[in-house]
């Protein structure tokens, strides 16, 4: 049976494991051009489509398509969603930094479709 002081000891020798999380803005920059069809497409598969997408989307948003993804992104809050910590896209926690890097650099090269 572990005393008062043995408690408290082994409490305060624990250590949490501190895991910094990573910003786009500090990965290495991504210097190529980015496209829909072969950066994109994959990450809105793998992540968004399961609740936007099919016969009827999650709040109305489909990003199936090329067309409404951009659309999202230039007049919707696609972009601000993805980044959002507080209240984020998908809602099992932000995408990896990678790939919001990589969605960024998208929106910044005016949206290449292929």
């Amino acid at each position: 049976m572990l005393s008062i002081g043995g408690l408290i000891f082994s409490l305060m020798s624990c250590t949490k494991a501190v895991i910094e999380e990573v910003t786009p803005s500090s990965l290495p920059p991504i210097t190529r051009t980015i496209k829909y069809n072969s950066d994109v497409q994959n990450i809105m598969f793998n992540h968004c489509v399961t609740c936007h997408g099919g016969s009827s989307p999650s709040a109305g948003l489909d990003l199936t398509t090329y067309e409404n993804v951009r659309r999202s992104t230039e007049q919707g809050t696609l972009s601000q969603r993805i980044n959002d910590a507080a209240n984020p896209m998908p809602q099992s926690g932000l995408l990896p930094s990678e790939q919001r890097q990589i969605i960024a650099k998208w929106i910044q090269d005016g949206f290449p479709e292929n």
